[in-house]
């Protein structure tokens, strides 16, 4: 059961999600977390990296879809403005929320990878949903009241997949 929260990729940030690279690999489009992993999560609107980071994205034909937990104002406040399709009140980690993002993407499963900061939600539900995982470090040290609790988890289950060998990759919150 523990693998399922083992993802497939760990990297520092979306910044060094290379679009050339997953092009090589056959990735279309990629499933994003939104608090955390694209901005801070008290962070109202896209950075200009961010921006960079979609037009480079869509600059090489890969689509970007937002799937967030948070509130429709939330996640529309952010996307609009990047023309990028999103989902709101997910509910990761279930399922619906990335089968609904790979039908309004018009992909398979394999064109697709799932991008985000934590294990419970975001790599729980991408590899239960049967999707490449990539685990990005959380911007920001603080959370809300749900994910400080979400973190006590996922470091007990980091380090028993350090512990088992099955990670060699450090967390800044370890």
């Amino acid at each position: 059961m523990l693998k399922k929260f083992l993802p497939n990729e760990h990297v520092p940030s979306v910044f060094d999600i290379d679009p050339n690279e997953l092009k090589e690999k056959g990735i279309k489009g990629v499933i994003t977390d939104l608090d955390n992993t694209l901005v801070a999560w008290d962070v109202a609107d896209a950075t200009e990296d961010i921006k960079t980071w979609f037009q480079k994205m869509n600059d090489h034909g890969i689509q970007v879809t937002i799937a967030s937990n948070n509130k429709e104002a939330r996640v529309k406040l952010f996307s609009e403005p990047l023309d990028t399709t999103f989902i709101y009140s997910a509910r990761k980690p279930l399922s619906k929320a990335f089968k609904k993002a790979q039908k309004k993407m018009e992909l398979t499963k394999s064109e697709i990878v799932v991008v985000g900061d934590q294990l419970l939600t975001d790599v729980l539900g991408g590899n239960t949903a049967g999707f490449y995982t990539i685990l990005v470090v959380p911007i920001v040290e603080t959370d809300g009241f749900i994910t400080r609790i979400n973190r006590k988890i996922e470091r007990r289950i980091l380090n028993w997949m350090r512990r088992k060998g099955k990670i060699t990759w450090q967390r800044r919150d370890q």
